[in-house]
């Protein structure tokens, strides 16, 4: 089942059967626990309209109103080498080896809910930076009392120059306007997201394909609830949170965004998230 917030309302899409809520606030409507059986028994008092089909295409906004969205990192060990090469000049390589290995994970303020675009919109590199990629994330929505209810598509946007030039430059390198991408909705199910599910980022530019990649989620070296542990081991979120898991996919160091490219992540079972990128 999935969950659209969109200019009409609130659409949920069941197996192809498209039904609009009668909650119209995204925060109170998304932030419970049980979403699932709770939406699934919304929709049994409802009538399906086949013409909110449309709501899910052209008007469709982030799936987020006062979450804050956060950010793991160093999940996967693709994303560990990466990170090893970029700072080894500065002398932090060894940072990112032994927090892959270590019991407390990375977590990161990403971007507040105002900063946060879905997909159709606008992504930035920022001014100062040479060396910018995307990072295609599983990314989990949790409601106020920590737990997992559903899942959605993050691109955690990076300047890798600028965190390979220090590890403290790391909230300049991750935290600034239009560096947050999510959605086009929320994903819940009865069961956990498929673990051989795959994430599948590409990357158009002048409208070829400049680069492509997929990767499982079940390549993550952490689990899912053991990531949400820890974030509110010492947090609390009023609204729920969204938690980007990490990344396993990152272009080679010779690849860098320009302005005018176009981001496509997809995962199956949630769909395509889509950002065109800007300055």
């Amino acid at each position: 089942m999935k969950i659209y917030n969109t200019k009409r309302g609130i659409v949920i899409d069941n197996e192809g059967q498209y039904f609009l809520s009668t909650e119209t606030n995204w925060d109170t409507f998304i932030n419970r626990q049980g979403l699932y059986a709770t939406v699934l028994a919304e929709i049994g008092s409802l009538t399906a309209d086949s013409s909110l089909a449309d709501a899910i295409t052209g008007e469709v906004l982030a799936p987020l109103a006062n979450q804050e969205v956060w950010a793991s990192g160093v999940t996967y060990f693709r994303s560990r080498t990466a990170r090893i090469e970029e700072s080894k000049d500065a002398g932090g390589g060894t940072f990112y080896d032994r927090v892959y290995n270590a019991d407390r994970p990375e977590l990161f303020f990403k971007a507040p809910a105002y900063r946060t675009v879905g997909t159709g919109a606008d992504v930035r590199i920022r001014k100062d930076s040479k060396w910018n990629v995307p990072e295609p994330e599983l990314t989990l929505f949790m409601c106020s009392a920590g737990t997992i209810e559903g899942y959605t598509i993050g691109n955690d946007m990076s300047s890798r120059d600028i965190e390979g030039e220090n590890p403290l430059y790391l909230p300049q390198a991750k935290s600034y306007t239009g560096s947050a991408a999510v959605g086009p909705c929320i994903f819940v199910s009865e069961e956990p997201i498929n673990p051989e599910a795959t994430i599948t980022l590409e990357i158009k530019r002048g409208g070829e394909v400049a680069f492509t990649e997929s990767i499982a989620i079940s390549q993550m070296k952490r689990k899912h609830s053991e990531l949400a542990e820890w974030l509110f081991k010492e947090l609390d979120f009023k609204y729920g949170v969204f938690l980007m898991t990490g990344t396993g996919i990152i272009p080679a160091d010779e690849f860098s965004l320009q302005v005018g490219d176009v981001v496509n992540i997809s995962i199956e079972g949630i769909g395509t998230l889509s950002n065109t990128v800007t300055s």
